[in-house]
């Protein structure tokens, strides 16, 4: 009985614990890049790089900005080519993060 409550204990906790980071995920290791929105224009460079992460330990503290627009306000670009972004994660929720990068003028 007790074998049967922690095998359906563990189960519901890796079913609903992967929600929303990324296009592909693991449970062990995660390290994935992958694009975001773009200039429909092209008509802007992407001289200028910034980036902008949040982060969560243990799925009791998250911390950190990762908005496009902040990330662009902090380093300076003022013109928007792309958004991309990556997730890294370790043992599902002992470490995220997920970061947002600006590409633009």
């Amino acid at each position: 009985m007790k074998i049967n409550l922690i095998f359906i204990f563990l189960f519901s906790f890796f079913l609903v614990t992967n929600c929303a980071i990324g296009p592909t995920h693991g449970y062990i290791v995660t390290s994935t890049k992958f694009p975001g929105t773009f200039n429909p224009e092209n008509n802007v460079k992407a001289t200028k790089e910034g980036r902008g992460c949040q982060f969560t330990v243990l799925y009791l503290f998250s911390f950190g900005d990762a908005g496009a627009g902040s990330v662009a306000n902090k380093n300076g670009i003022i013109k928007i080519a792309t958004i991309d972004h990556s997730t890294i994660s370790f043992l599902t929720g002992v470490y995220r993060s997920y970061c947002t990068i600006v590409y633009g003028e």
